[in-house]
């Protein structure tokens, strides 16, 4: 698959923040995947683990991470599928690691949004090479597609983080951090004819792939028939290093390592290379 990504994919993957790939993943890892998830709902991490339930409707929304030591499907999908290569090309990345897997799975009649948000900010990681592939297990409509705001990744604005159950933002030392300043989330959801938003129907096979810096979010499944289970997982270039953050990072997990360290370690491994 890796031969497959071509110079479109990526200048579409850098212009926008994010590229929809159709197919990458055939039935084995479909399958390998679907069981993961099913192990993971069974057996949640007592760290990490939410089951938010919105306002109303009969479904709940999971989600976990940093399970893929505990789960041999995930160390499988993360070491042996075509999601290295996939996002080592479309990164233009010598060198691909492995940062953590995050499973997210909405019921049939989850009336539970996922808020506007970037993820590396949540994240005690910077460095411009970091993206995650966002892979469904199930079919996705359009009605409850995961959405981007196209080119968001450029804005050069890093936004403060979002507590999924409450949608408040997360507690915090300041605004400011090492001359980087944290701002509010934009109000997206009442201008959205100032953005341009992506957004697709997927069936098992398909993923996104997007930019760490990406601003999205993601509607209620309001369908009381079909679940919306996902993995996904997290991927990072040989540029990115350890961090600081105003806030507790999430995951909290260092591997060890220190600000300003390469991110590269036992917890974080070497997966994929361009040589």
């Amino acid at each position: 698959m890796t031969s497959e990504i071509t110079e479109d994919n990526i200048r579409e993957f850098q212009q926008n923040g994010a590229i929809c790939l159709r197919g990458v993943f055939d039935d084995q890892w479909i399958e390998l995947v679907k069981r993961g998830i099913e192990k993971n709902l069974a057996d949640p991490s007592p760290e990490y683990s939410e089951n938010l339930k919105g306002d109303k409707g009969p479904g709940s929304y999971f989600n976990d991470y940093c399970n893929w030591e505990r789960f041999d499907e995930f160390k499988q999908f993360v070491f042996e599928s075509p999601a290295a290569g996939i996002v080592g090309k479309l990164m233009n990345a010598k060198e691909v690691v492995f940062y953590h897997d995050h499973v997210l799975t909405k019921e049939p009649g989850t009336f539970k949004i996922t808020p506007w948000h970037h993820d590396q900010s949540y994240y005690p990681i910077d460095g411009w090479k970091a993206c995650s592939i966002w892979m469904p297990v199930d079919p996705v409509s359009m009605d409850t597609s995961i959405q981007y705001v196209s080119g968001s990744h450029r804005w050069g604005k890093w936004f403060h983080p979002r507590k999924f159950a409450t949608l408040l933002n997360y507690d915090k030392i300041s605004d400011y951090l090492e001359g980087r300043k944290y701002e509010q989330m934009p109000d997206i959801d009442n201008e959205i004819d100032k953005y341009e938003i992506l957004k697709w129907e997927m069936k098992p096979g398909d993923c996104v792939v997007f930019h760490m810096l990406a601003v999205h979010g993601a509607p209620a499944n309001t369908s009381l028939n079909t679940p919306r289970r996902v993995l996904a997982t997290r991927w990072l270039g040989e540029d990115a290093v350890m961090a600081t953050r105003p806030w507790k990072p999430s995951p909290p997990i260092t591997g060890g390592l220190k600000p300003g360290d390469r991110v590269l370690c036992d917890k974080f491994p070497l997966v994929w290379s361009a040589i």
